[in-house]
């Protein structure tokens, strides 16, 4: 469902199976904003933030947490509570985006 909400905002998606696959992922390759659940198997997303945020080259990622248990999603940049409305969550991650971009 998120990606295609995000490829059909124009973004480019890439999707991890699960919390640890994300970090390898972004350890790779790291992105210009991660969007995770706090519910995955083998890494929830309380700890993949905070992995993320430890690591020199992902810590200044944006991260944008979509979940019900919206009082979990510390150290987030940003907290989308499901259900969330499609528009919301891509100007939330469009806004993060464009922050990172005037920084950089």
């Amino acid at each position: 469902m998120l990606r295609r909400i995000f490829e059909e905002a124009g973004h480019q998606v890439v999707e991890a199976s699960d919390g640890a696959a994300a970090l390898e992922l972004a350890l790779e390759s790291p992105p210009d904003l991660v969007v995770t659940d706090i519910t995955m198997p083998v890494m929830n997303g309380v700890e993949l933030v905070r992995r993320l945020h430890s690591e020199p080259a992902t810590a200044a990622i944006p991260i944008v947490i979509t979940s019900g248990d919206w009082h979990l999603a510390c150290d987030a940049d940003a907290v989308v509570p499901k259900p969330y409305d499609r528009r919301e969550l891509i100007a939330v991650a469009d806004g993060l985006l464009k922050r990172e971009g005037d920084a950089g």
